[in-house]
């Protein structure tokens, strides 16, 4: 039987650092990073303890699968999500993410060139096409 300190402490500096690469970086592929120290954390205390017990039904090995399986499922979601951000601004800076949706009217209007003329707007008749 293992001792449970290693692991806690392991899953300590697991948890930490993850924090610390959610709250402090700005770049949303590091933040993910960030997210997944810290699943993989609780993936650790759970097997820790799981295997500490006469668990008749290995509950730890069961619920780590859920957390990965969940875990697989958020990174799919999350990079697609940042690179729809990366193809409309060009960066996945987090600092800018408040501005995304006053952003993407923006990008939509300017990435064919000009604007579209408003609905009923006639055009000046010395015009040409």
């Amino acid at each position: 039987m293992i001792h449970l300190a290693g692991p806690f402490a392991l899953a300590a500096v697991l948890a930490g650092i993850g924090t610390y690469g959610v709250l402090a970086r700005r770049n949303a592929v590091l933040v993910l990073i960030g997210v997944e120290l810290i699943l993989n954390a609780a993936n650790v205390l759970l097997v820790a303890t799981g295997g500490v017990g006469a668990d008749r039904w290995q509950s730890g090995s069961v619920l780590t699968l859920f957390v990965i399986t969940i875990a697989a499922a958020e990174v799919c979601v999350a990079l697609a999500v940042v690179l729809a951000v990366f193809r409309l601004r060009g960066d996945i800076d987090l600092s800018r993410a408040a501005a995304l949706g006053a952003g993407a009217d923006e990008g939509a209007a300017t990435a064919g060139g000009a604007t579209p003329p408003a609905a009923g707007a006639t055009e000046p008749a010395g015009a040409a096409r």
